[in-house]
């Protein structure tokens, strides 16, 4: 009997020993569970080395795939959080591939998890994400006494003041473009040029913006007619990808070099978005300025004046100082180096300017159909 209760023992145990580590193995940190065998992303714990030679940390590295595959699905736990607004991948302090979340507050502890499947999370508090046009006045926002904001001679450069006619606000234009018939067009957001989907095809551009002369109206500052823009989907589970417009114009009027002081001559061929990628802009307001890859695939909720707009895919940039100021959306982002590659075109960013979202430029010529105009 004692032995036959001995025996019932230790089935028993090993019932529950089985149970338990079933469970272990299906059961993540958090509650969740893991995928089946072979589809769990294949992180490195590893610090990866940030050398450019070596390493390529863009969208087609197989690290970033795979953090990404994480990064997609847990975006929706994570955006349920009312303080955070956006999602992307990053590094660590320490080197190692992580998920970037932007919040507009601080968060308290144990609201957005340290680490998901085994990636770690870190947290940057950036305050809302705006698109950065400029539309009234603000005593706040001193402008750079070096601003592109004034009238050009024909034709005109990059990386200054433009608008539509029908709006007495301002924005960069940030770079000329051809199509396969050799018309070029000047490049900037739909927020500028196409006032948010609401302005009509052929309406006029101008240099500089109505903004930028008091909102009063002159021929002789037309540049060009709206031509074509991305629509923007204003909704808050839409997945736009760019924020971009192109209006009609000459070599004539429309130069392909920023003003001096600038980085000149973008190159024809673009570059993809890289992490800790050093970058460089020249826009309206700020004029040249510099900072650093710190995100992509990212997902971030922009404010507009039509509403909250979703935007997925976007490139994540980081400055200690303003990298980006109202006005200067449209500017092109390119490579910080002499080879100026285009890697997106900016359209926002939060109220310190120190951090500014671009999309990835090859989505942004592929809508239109068009190539840089380069050197």
């Amino acid at each position: 009997m004692r032995k036959s209760l001995y025996g019932h023992c230790n089935f028993m145990v090993l019932l529950v020993a089985l149970i338990v580590g079933i469970s272990l193995i299906f059961l993540t940190e958090d509650g969740g569970f893991f995928r089946q065998p072979g589809l769990e992303a294949k992180i490195t714990k590893e610090p990866i080395i940030l050398d450019q030679e070596a390493i390529s940390l863009d969208k087609d590295h197989p690290l970033i795939r795979g953090a990404m595959a994480v990064q997609e699905r847990h975006h929706h736990r994570l955006t349920a959080i009312p303080e955070v607004v956006g999602t992307a991948i990053g590094l660590t302090e320490a080197g190692r591939l992580s998920i970037l979340v932007l919040t507009k507050d601080i968060v308290g502890p144990g609201v957005i998890p340290e680490i998901l499947e085994d990636m770690p999370v870190h947290i940057r508090v950036t305050g809302e994400i705006f698109a950065l046009k400029n539309l009234s006045p603000d005593k706040s926002n001193k402008i750079n006494p070096t601003a592109a904001t004034g009238w050009f001679p024909r034709p005109v450069p990059i990386g200054v003041s433009t608008g539509n006619a029908g709006q007495c606000s301002a924005g960069t234009i940030g770079a000329r473009v051809k199509d396969g018939q050799g018309n070029v067009y000047a490049l900037s957001n739909n927020h500028v040029y196409a006032l948010e989907n609401k302005a009509a095809i052929e309406s006029e551009v101008l240099q500089p913006g109505l903004y930028d002369t008091g909102c009063v109206y002159s021929s002789q500052n037309v540049i060009g007619t709206l031509s074509d823009f991305e629509p923007i989907v204003f909704s808050t589970s839409a997945s736009n990808k760019v924020d971009a417009a192109i209006a009609s114009s000459t070599t004539a009027l429309l130069g392909n070099s920023t003003p001096a002081g600038g980085y000149g001559i973008p190159n024809s061929k673009t570059a993809a978005a890289k992490i800790y990628q050093s970058v460089q802009k020249y826009g309206r307001t700020t004029s040249l300025t510099k900072g650093t890859i710190t995100g992509i695939n990212a997902t971030v909720n922009v404010g507009y004046s039509s509403g909250t707009a979703r935007f997925v895919g976007q490139i994540v940039v980081r400055s200690s100082r303003p990298f980006i100021k109202p006005g200067d959306s449209g500017s092109l982002l390119v490579t910080n180096n002499s080879y100026c590659y285009p890697v997106g075109l900016l359209f926002a960013g939060n109220a310190s300017g120190t951090y500014a979202i671009a999309n990835p430029i090859g989505a942004v010529l592929t809508s239109f159909g068009v190539t840089i105009d380069g050197k």
